[in-house]
């Protein structure tokens, strides 16, 4: 069920939950964080709802107010003067002993059986079980079955979702079809039977041709059945804004909801292939607020924590900006480490120092590149698994065409990419991104009783 209150506790802002005299109508919900920060999507949702319940509205702004007028000014014309006006007749209610005293009411939740008070996904005609999230996404189609893909969709399996998966690899398909999940043969098999999509793939040409090639999801024209589409490769910012465009464009089989417009996130993850199997991954999200707040849930089932980080292709820009930073902090740890060994210091100590010292960062302390320094990382293990050198060059290859797009000096990045692309030259593509210490810094593995 989505969980309102728990999505109001995590994200530490002020709610009051109203309860309304109708019958059909349990609770909504205003958000503050002291000087009246209300996002746009939360705002506008509100809106909707007190534009139909003048009951509720009162309760808040006063008898005689009309709810119709002031909704009308929220709706048209945020960030005008208007717009503060009824901002602040807002926070003066919520201030008030009044609302005060409604704070003090027992936390109920929503009744889902509202379409203006479900989430946005249950107003879209799925399922309203109070006691099953799953089946408030309805049927769930997951394209990319590669190393993160296979166990984010069996997270998702797990959790109960009714899922269909395809992937060009047969055999990973098979898998899948082992347990009994439905396989489909191209992802518009996918699209004609799922109500929200995922995509997990290797690069934005991939990507492009999952959604817009022969048998692609839009392979049926402006016509979709997902309402959601959830996009979770990395790839770079224009491609995701140009994909977003495409499915703004198309129109919902049946229109059950009223708006008969799909919407699309971008949302990569952080966390890398041990995160995609505990689910523990962050997403980063970028797409319109409405969608992410529908879209939460069914993300939490695969990780740990979702950012919004704004408009189509924020999520891409995200987490190639997170990658950059990430590859840049390891060639820094992996070059200090390399001359501290020159100069005759152990790796081991080494990073003791840096945990213990303004150095100290996640290349050091959870994924130390040097073998024999640390148990469960890939440099324990002849940097087999994690994060390929060759996801890593890719990764820098769009931080480098993106710096470009926009004119913006970033040495570093530049740098990190010639290092990595020697790295794959050299045939390491494959083995993870910390296998920089060795192969081109040539440091040397540590064993016990060095």
């Amino acid at each position: 069920m989505y969980d309102l209150a728990e999505e109001i506790e995590e994200r530490g802002e002020i709610f009051s939950l109203v309860r309304g005299p109708t019958a059909d109508v349990d609770a909504t919900c205003l958000s503050l964080n002291g000087e009246l920060h209300v996002s746009s999507g939360e705002l506008l949702h509100n809106l909707r709802v007190m534009s139909y319940q003048p009951n509720i509205f009162s309760a808040l702004t006063g008898e005689g107010q009309s709810s119709a007028s002031y909704c009308s000014v929220g709706l048209k014309t945020q960030g005008s003067t208007a717009s503060s006006a009824w901002e602040a007749r807002l926070k003066e209610a919520m201030a008030s002993r009044a609302a005060r005293a409604l704070l003090s009411l027992p936390k109920r939740k929503p009744n889902v059986s509202s379409p203006l008070l479900r989430p946005p996904l249950l107003a879209r005609g799925l399922s309203s079980s109070p006691d099953d999230a799953p089946s408030n996404f309805g049927n769930v189609g997951f394209i990319g079955l590669g190393n993160m893909g296979t166990r984010m969709a069996m997270n998702l399996v797990k959790a109960g979702y009714n899922v269909a998966v395809h992937d060009i690899n047969g055999d990973a398909m098979k898998i899948f079809a082992g347990i009994g999940v439905p396989t489909k043969k191209t992802p518009f098999e996918v699209a004609e039977e799922s109500d929200v999509i995922m995509t997990m793939l290797p690069s934005s040409s991939h990507v492009f041709d999952v959604y817009t090639g022969p048998n692609g999801l839009l392979h049926g024209g402006n016509l979709l059945r997902p309402w959601l589409l959830i996009d979770s490769s990395t790839i770079d910012p224009q491609t995701s804004r140009k994909i977003s465009a495409l499915v703004s464009n198309c129109t919902l089989k049946g229109k059950r909801d009223g708006s008969g417009v799909p919407m699309m996130l971008d949302a990569p993850v952080s966390g890398g292939v041990i995160a995609a199997e505990t689910g523990s991954l962050t997403f980063m999200v970028g797409g319109s607020e409405e969608a992410y707040l529908a879209a939460k849930p069914l993300l939490l089932t695969m990780g740990k924590s979702t950012i919004y980080c704004g408009g189509a292709g924020n999520g891409s820009a995200a987490k190639i900006c997170n990658n950059l930073a990430m590859a840049v902090s390891m060639l820094g740890v992996s070059e200090a480490l390399a001359l501290g060994q020159s100069l005759g210091i152990a790796a081991s100590v080494l990073t003791r120092v840096f945990n213990s010292s303004s150095a100290r960062c996640w290349s050091s302390d959870a994924y130390n590149p040097v073998p024999g320094v640390m148990e469960g990382v890939p440099s324990s293990r002849n940097y087999e698994g994690g994060f390929a050198t060759k996801l890593m060059a890719k990764d820098l290859n769009l931080a480098v065409s993106s710096a470009e797009d926009v004119g913006v000096k970033c040495p570093l990045t530049f740098q990190a990419q010639d290092i990595y692309s020697s790295l794959c030259k050299d045939a390491h593509e494959g083995k993870d991104f910390s296998c920089v210490f060795r192969h081109y810094y040539s440091g040397i593995d540590e064993h016990k009783g060095d």
